[in-house]
Parts: structure tokens; C-alpha cells; sequence
């Protein structure tokens, strides 16, 4: 189980998003700096301990009305080789030093344990507590018969686009991670095999649920 260090980063997981957002093709707040606050997520576990896994949602306060971003990420000792593209940036965390910071929609160990995760192989865990599972956080796999892609490391294809990015896990097999969060309507659509669901804070009195990951045919 990964350990949750009560320290500092600096410059934060927050001001490094800051950053990083306004350059993604679904940040809708193009013309604004983001005024950003933390709004929930939860962690999976790298079963080698070399990498943290981590869902962050948050929200950004900078356009007409508040809006939601689902960024995975994934932290490293080192920098991850052919992957610049994906890096949001470096931070001194308190305790372990330097760490480099990724959009985890491109890097393997995130994405196969996110597909772990929708096979029942992988519990998620709570976002800001040591060894704690977050039953909250659900994943289902919906299509009858299908099964995701056994022995999968990496997507072979990673795109990104004003709805989220889509990431070819399998013959045919697309996961969609989800970027702006919605709450979910329960509805199903043509062509979802599966998909992660958890929750975040609209505000300190309110919350939602929606979909962060969805896994669904090519053709849907």
C-alpha cells in the first residue's frame, strides 16, 4: 500500500495544474488564468511501490460558472523516457525529494492498473490516507461476455481532444478518461463495455457522482 506522506510540495500539485491546464484541448476557460481549488480523486496502488497513482479532480472557479477537471496523474523518481509530452511538471515533495509529475493517461503503470481496477484486480484507495480503501469509488464491466484485455501495459494509441482522451487498450477497445466531470445520468450509450465511477464536492454543502473512465467500442 502506498504511503501518504503529510508534507509539503513545492510549488503544489494545485500550482502545477495551474500551469499545465490552459494548454489541454478540453480546459474550456481558454482566455483565463485557472483559479483552481482541490475537489476530490482517489489513488490506486503501483503494485512494483516505485510510482503514486493518483485521480485529482479539481475545480476551476476562472470561467462564467465553476467547472470540474478529472486529471490523473502519476508521480516519479525519475523522469519517465518518451514522455515529455505528458509531463505537467517537477516538485520537491517534503519527504522524497524531487518528483516528476505526468498526465497518467500516458503513462502504462497508470493505465494498466486503471484497467486492473475494471477487472477486480486492483482496490482503489482513499486520496489523502495511508492504507485506507475508498469503497466509494466503483468500477463495473458491463458488456456480456467482454472481458478487458488481459496482460495489457500500455495503450498502443493516446489521444487527446475537447471530450476527454481516448486511449486503444485492446483489438477494437478504447478507454475514454474523462476530463470535464458531469454528474452521470445512469443512462447507458450504445457501445460502453464498462466504466469507473466515483465522486467529488461541487461545493462544501454539495456533491456529485459521475464517470471518470469509460470503456467502450471503437465504433461508439
Amino acid at each position: 500500500m502506498s504511503i501518504i506522506h503529510k508534507t509539503t510540495m513545492s510549488p503544489t500539485k494545485v500550482e502545477l495544474l495551474t500551469a499545465w491546464l490552459p494548454g489541454q484541448p478540453w480546459y474550456a476557460a481558454a482566455q483565463r488564468a485557472p483559479e483552481l481549488s482541490k475537489a476530490g480523486g482517489f489513488r490506486l496502488d503501483d503494485p512494483e511501490g516505485e510510482v503514486g497513482i493518483e485521480f485529482m479532480v479539481v475545480r476551476d472557479d476562472a470561467g462564467d460558472r465553476p467547472a470540474w477537471y478529472h486529471v490523473p496523474m502519476t508521480y516519479r523518481a525519475a523522469p519517465l523516457a518518451g514522455a515529455g509530452q505528458a509531463l505537467i511538471g517537477t516538485t520537491e515533495h517534503g519527504v522524497l525529494g524531487q518528483r516528476w509529475v505526468y498526465d497518467g493517461a500516458h503513462d502504462a503503470v497508470l493505465v494498466s492498473q486503471l484497467l486492473a481496477l475494471l477487472q477486480g484486480r486492483a482496490e482503489p484507495q482513499a486520496q489523502s490516507l495511508s492504507d485506507t480503501p475508498d469503497p466509494s469509488v466503483t468500477a463495473e464491466v458491463t458488456g456480456a461476455g467482454f472481458e478487458v484485455p488481459a496482460g495489457v501495459a500500455e495503450a498502443s494509441a493516446v489521444a487527446n481532444g475537447p471530450d476527454g482522451t481516448r486511449l486503444l487498450v485492446g483489438d477494437g477497445v478504447v478507454l475514454q478518461v474523462t476530463r470535464v466531470l458531469r454528474p452521470e445520468s445512469g443512462a447507458e450509450t450504445a457501445g460502453v463495455r464498462g466504466h469507473v465511477s466515483a465522486g467529488w464536492r461541487l461545493s462544501e454543502d454539495d456533491e456529485a457522482r459521475g464517470r471518470f473512465a469509460v470503456l467502450h467500442d471503437t465504433v461508439s
